[in-house]
C-alpha cells in the first residue's frame, strides 16, 4: 500500500512539474517571445528621434571633478523623418568603405561611420537572405553609429567639428592598405585632419589631428563613441550578455544591460549613466550576440569612460564613450591622438588577434565566455583546430566527445567498477534490507559495512555526471554564444548547431503549442540512449527512485527539446560512448549486462523482483 501511494505521489510530482514548465512557456515564454518582436517592430518604426539630429550628447570635459555631462558641440535645425535607410544614407555625400569582411560607407557630413554590413553572414541560413546591417545611419531605422572628435572645455569658444560639418576627402573609396584623410578648417586658424584606415577585418584606426595657425593655444579633450537610438530586441538570455560591454583598466569587465543603464544615477536633465574616471587600457562599446562595435582609446594614456541613456523622445538612446585627457596644441604647433573602432563579427581569432597585435587590454571579453573560462575557451580552441581539418564543426563535437572521454576515463573506470560491484552484491543488499526493513539505522550500517568489505563506494556512480557538468555548460555556451557556430551544418536535416532541431512530433499542433511544445529526432534519439544507460545501471531498489530514474529520460528529452542541435548532438553521442565503457567495464569484472533483463522488468508484473531474489540463497548461505 505504501509502495503504491509513493509511486502515486512521484507521478504526481512529475505531472505537477510538466504543467508548471509548459504553463511558464505559455504564459511567459511566448509573452515574451512576442513582446521581442514587438520591440524590434518599434525600432524599425522610429525613423528619427524628436530632437534635432546632430545633437547626440558626446562626454564634457570633466573640469570640475564632477561627472561628465552631455554637451551639443554643433546642433543643426531639425530635418524631417526618413522613411528608409536608403534616403537616410543619401542626406550625405560619402566614402565608400571595403574589406574582405565588410561594406559600407562613411557619412562625409559629420564624418560619421554609421553604414556596416557583414559580408559573411546572413539573417538566416539561406544563402540568399539579406546580409547584417550592423551600423546605420541616424533618421533611418535602427540608427547605429560611431563618432570620434574633440571637445572643448566649458565656456571656451572654439568652432569645432560637429554632426553638421562637412569634411573634405581625398579619395571616394576606403580599402585595407588606402587611407582616407579628411580635412576641415575652422576659419579662426584651426586645421583639423582626420586619418582613417581600416585592416581585411572590420577595425578602423582614427588618427585626429589639429594644427593651430591661431595666435595662441588651445586645449582640447579628444573622445570615441558609440551611440545606439532606441532600445534594440534582445534574446533576454541569462547566460548572455547583450547591451554596454567595456574592459575600463583596473576597473575590469563592466557590462550593463539596456535596462540596467537607464536605473543608473542622473548624470544631467533627461541622462541616466556611470562614469569611471582615470582609466588606462581597455574599450568600451554596445555588443549584440554575435557582433559588436567598440571603440578603443589610446592604450597608454588616461580616459574617461561612460555608459549613458538619454531620453529622446518617445525612446531612449544608449551611449558608450571615452573622454582623453586634455591636450594643448600652442599656437604654430599641431598636435595628435589616435583611436580605433572595431566594427563586426566577434570572431574568435580576430577578437583575440586585436588583443595581442594592438595591445588592447582584454579585448577577448568583447565574447562572453562565461563563468567557465578556463573550460569554455581552451575547448573552443580544440573544436576550432578539428573543424580546421575536418570541415564540419558537428564532426568536431564528435571527436572532442572522444577525446573528454579519452581524458577522463581513469575516473570513469573507478565509478563504473564500483558500480559494476553493486550489481554483484545487489542480492546482498536486498537480504540486508529485509532483514532490517524495520530498524533502518541497523539497514544503513550492515549495508556501509558491505560496502567497505567489498570495498564499494555508493557515491561513485555520481562522478561521471559531475565532472559532464561543466563541460556541458561550457559546451553549450560555445554553441551558444560564438559566431563560427552559427549557422554551421552537421548533416542531414541540421543546417544550424547553433538552433534547435527543426524537426517536431508535434508538426500537428497550432502554432502557440508548438513555440514551446517542441521535441525533435536529435533529442528522440538523445532521450533513447539516456534511456539505455539509465537500464545498464543497477536499478534502485527504492520503488520511488526507480520510477524516477526511468522518467528522467523522458524528462531530459522534453527538457532538451529546444536546446541547440549541436548540444543534443553531444549528449547524444556520450551517452552512446558512456554506454559502451560501462559495458567494456561489466564485462571485465565478470558483472552480468543485464540491459535487456531490466527492459522487460517493466513490462511485466513482478518477474524483476523474482529473478533479483533468486541469487539470495549463496547470499543467505554465505552469512550462515
Amino acid at each position: 500500500m505504501m509502495m503504491k501511494e509513493d509511486n502515486r505521489n512521484l507521478l504526481l510530482a512529475i505531472t505537477l512539474s510538466v504543467v508548471v514548465l509548459l504553463g511558464w512557456q505559455y504564459f511567459y515564454g511566448v509573452p515574451q517571445m512576442e513582446k521581442q518582436k514587438q520591440i524590434a517592430q518599434q525600432n524599425q518604426q522610429t525613423q528619427t528621434p524628436t530632437v534635432a539630429p546632430g545633437t547626440t550628447s558626446v562626454p564634457a570635459p570633466n573640469v570640475s571633478g564632477q561627472p561628465g555631462v552631455p554637451a551639443t558641440p554643433g546642433a543643426v535645425p531639425a530635418t524631417p523623418a526618413v522613411e528608409t535607410r536608403a534616403r537616410a544614407l543619401a542626406r550625405s555625400p560619402r566614402v565608400q568603405v571595403d574589406t574582405p569582411k565588410i561594406s559600407g560607407s562613411i557619412a562625409l557630413t559629420g564624418a560619421r561611420i554609421d553604414d556596416v554590413s557583414l559580408k559573411a553572414y546572413r539573417e538566416t541560413v539561406d544563402p540568399n537572405s539579406p546580409n547584417i546591417i550592423l551600423l546605420s545611419p541616424l533618421g533611418g531605422p535602427n540608427a547605429y553609429y560611431s563618432d570620434f572628435g574633440w571637445v572643448a572645455p566649458p565656456g571656451a569658444n572654439v568652432p569645432l567639428p560637429s554632426a553638421a560639418t562637412l569634411w573634405s576627402a581625398d579619395a571616394q573609396t576606403l580599402r585595407p592598405g588606402t587611407p582616407l584623410n579628411l580635412t576641415w578648417d575652422n576659419g579662426q586658424g584651426l586645421l583639423f585632419k582626420r586619418a582613417i584606415t581600416v585592416d581585411d577585418n572590420a577595425m578602423f584606426t582614427i588618427r585626429d589631428e589639429v594644427e593651430n595657425k591661431g595666435a595662441g593655444p588651445v586645449t582640447l579633450f579628444p573622445y570615441g563613441q558609440v551611440v545606439r537610438h532606441g532600445k534594440p530586441a534582445v534574446l533576454g538570455f541569462y547566460v548572455l550578455h547583450e547591451g554596454l560591454i567595456g574592459n575600463l583598466g583596473e576597473q575590469g569587465l563592466q557590462e550593463y544591460g539596456y535596462d540596467a543603464v537607464d536605473k543608473e544615477p542622473v548624470l544631467s536633465a533627461g541622462t541616466n549613466g556611470k562614469v569611471w574616471k582615470d582609466v588606462v587600457g581597455g574599450f568600451v562599446g554596445i555588443t549584440d550576440k554575435y557582433w559588436a562595435a567598440a571603440v578603443v582609446p589610446d592604450q597608454a594614456r588616461k580616459y574617461e569612460g561612460r555608459y549613458s541613456s538619454v531620453q529622446t523622445g518617445s525612446a531612449r538612446t544608449y551611449q558608450a564613450d571615452f573622454l582623453g585627457e586634455a591636450v594643448t596644441i600652442a599656437a604654430g604647433a599641431s598636435s595628435a591622438n589616435q583611436a580605433r573602432l572595431f566594427a563586426g563579427a566577434k570572431e574568435t581569432a580576430a577578437i583575440d588577434g586585436y588583443e595581442k597585435n594592438l595591445g588592447i587590454k582584454r579585448f577577448e571579453l568583447l565574447i562572453d565566455w562565461g563563468w567557465f573560462y578556463f573550460i569554455t575557451k581552451p575547448m573552443f580552441y580544440v573544436m576550432d583546430w578539428i573543424y580546421k581539418h575536418v570541415g564540419n564543426f558537428g564532426v568536431a563535437i564528435l571527436i572532442v566527445t572522444v577525446l573528454l572521454k579519452l581524458l577522463f576515463f581513469p575516473l570513469a573506470s573507478k565509478s563504473y567498477a564500483s558500480m559494476a560491484k553493486m550489481k554483484a552484491v545487489q542480492p546482498e543488499m536486498l537480504a540486508i534490507r529485509e532483514r532490517f526493513a524495520d530498524d533502518k539505522m541497523k539497514q544503513q550500517q550492515a549495508l556501509m559495512e558491505l560496502y567497505k568489505t567489498q570495498k564499494i563506494n555508493p557515491l561513485a556512480g555520481c562522478w561521471p555526471v559531475l565532472v559532464q557538468i561543466p563541460v556541458f555548460f561550457a559546451l553549450y555556451k560555445i554553441l551558444f554564444v560564438t559566431i563560427e557556430m552559427r549557422h554551421a551544418p552537421f548533416f542531414g536535416w541540421i543546417r544550424d548547431l547553433a538552433a534547435q532541431d527543426p524537426t517536431n512530433i508535434f508538426f500537428f499542433l497550432p502554432a502557440a503549442l508548438t513555440a514551446f511544445l517542441h521535441i525533435g529526432i536529435w533529442p528522440i534519439i538523445m532521450g533513447i540512449t539516456m534511456f539505455v544507460q539509465m537500464k545498464m545501471n543497477p536499478e534502485p531498489p527504492d520503488p520511488v527512485q526507480k520510477m524516477m530514474f526511468t522518467w528522467m529520460p523522458v524528462f531530459f528529452t522534453f527538457l532538451l527539446g529546444s536546446f541547440p542541435a549541436g548540444l543534443v548532438i553531444y549528449w547524444s553521442w556520450n551517452n552512446l560512448l558512456s554506454v559502451l565503457q560501462q559495458g567494456y567495464i561489466m564485462r571485465k569484472f565478470g558483472v552480468k549486462i543485464e540491459l535487456f533483463d531490466n527492459i522487460k522488468g517493466m513490462f511485466g508484473k513482478k518477474p524483476a523482483a523474482t529473478a533479483v531474489a533468486a541469487p539470495a540463497k549463496p547470499a543467505n548461505s554465505n552469512k550462515k
